[in-house]
């Protein structure tokens, strides 16, 4: 590993998990001893090579004073955006600006849904890995198992479609700073949306690396997803 190279979490929590149906967003739902969002931050900073984190949340989020969640390593809060590439921009350029005795050519960020507390360290550490010695940077992914069907009206099925080399896209997702900002600017210039960050490393021109995770690794985006969560952390807890 290139002692120059610093590594850096994002994550977005701006948004309101309407699918949850809950009383409050996704993020600040309990989850065994603590919340999602503190257990997807304490996935991230327990990483000895990651610095700090830098967390995006909606200007009138009213939740997270009340978490008082502090870390030996810096936390730090920005301003969300409209959409998820907003968030992602606004930590960005925080990062960019306050950054000092590193050049932003050597900081590397890995950007993590703020609703998959499951992800493993193992697979965090495997990512940096693979992805930090490659200039398209990478993701965490999943190859498509199950067979595939396309959608026409009414709900029926248009056609199969072809699983080989097919990946469920995870987080995080890890490119070098500055590529990944001016990768989500140009899209917002362009007006394209991206639905995550390969997404806008990919319109670029860059074609990341895909690093198998876990299946563990889920997002929380439905009532069952908490639930799940909630097994697989106990299980995780005992398999260490």
């Amino acid at each position: 590993m290139n002692t120059s190279k610093t590594f850096w979490a994002i994550v977005p929590a701006a948004g309101v998990g309407q699918r949850m149906a809950a009383d409050k967003p996704k993020q600040y739902l309990p989850l065994l001893d603590k919340t999602v969002l503190e257990h997807s931050l304490q996935r991230l900073l327990d990483m000895p090579l990651i610095a700090g984190v830098v967390i995006a949340l909606d200007s009138n989020d009213q939740y997270w004073p009340l978490l008082q969640f502090e870390h030996t390593k810096p936390v730090h809060v920005v301003d969300g955006g409209r959409e998820r590439c907003d968030s992602v921009m606004n930590a960005l350029r925080f990062l960019q600006q306050s950054l000092t005795g590193a050049r932003p050519e050597d900081v590397w960020v890995l950007v993590h849904d703020a609703a998959r507390p499951c992800v493993r360290a193992e697979d965090i550490e495997r990512l940096i890995e693979a992805a930090s010695h490659d200039e398209h940077g990478g993701l965490l992914a999943l190859p498509v198992r199950d067979t595939m069907k396309r959608q026409m009206e009414n709900n029926r099925v248009q056609t199969t479609i072809d699983r080989s080399g097919l990946w469920h896209a995870l987080t995080p997702q890890m490119f070098r700073l500055p590529l990944l900002l001016n990768a989500l600017e140009q899209s917002r210039t362009r007006g394209l949306q991206v639905t995550d960050d390969a997404s806008a490393m990919e319109l670029e021109g860059y074609h990341p690396l895909l690093v198998e995770g876990r299946e563990d690794n889920i997002k929380i985006t439905r009532p069952f997803d908490l639930e799940l969560a909630q097994l697989y952390l106990g299980y995780q807890s005992t398999d260490r």
